[in-house]
């Protein structure tokens, strides 16, 4: 799923709040990332048949990044066998926050 459309939309009607623009921003490009690496972990992109595919996705969950910028909230997927957990992100006992951070 692309956010693209809602921040077209969003940033046409701005008033001037860059730091919630750029909030948006973050979390669009960082969702986008932690599907598309799934997407590649995986072997197939949401609702495509594969015979590369090696698991299946289950929903997602979801976890609250704090940033400078304000909190963005991204959905985990899940997947059917085994776990996965973006490498973007590091697990931060009970917090989620970027790698490096």
């Amino acid at each position: 799923m692309t956010m693209m459309p809602e921040l077209l939309t969003f940033w046409r009607a701005w008033d001037g709040d860059s730091k919630e623009l750029f909030r948006r921003l973050l979390e669009a490009g960082m969702q986008e990332l932690i599907d598309a690496e799934l997407t590649a972990a995986i072997g197939a992109a949401p609702h495509e048949r594969s015979e590369a595919r090696s698991n299946q996705r289950n929903g997602a969950r979801s976890r609250l990044l704090s940033t400078p910028a304000g909190d963005v909230e991204l959905r985990i997927p899940k997947v059917r066998a085994g776990s996965f957990f973006p490498s973007l992100l590091e697990p931060a006992g009970g917090s989620t926050r970027p790698c490096g951070a």
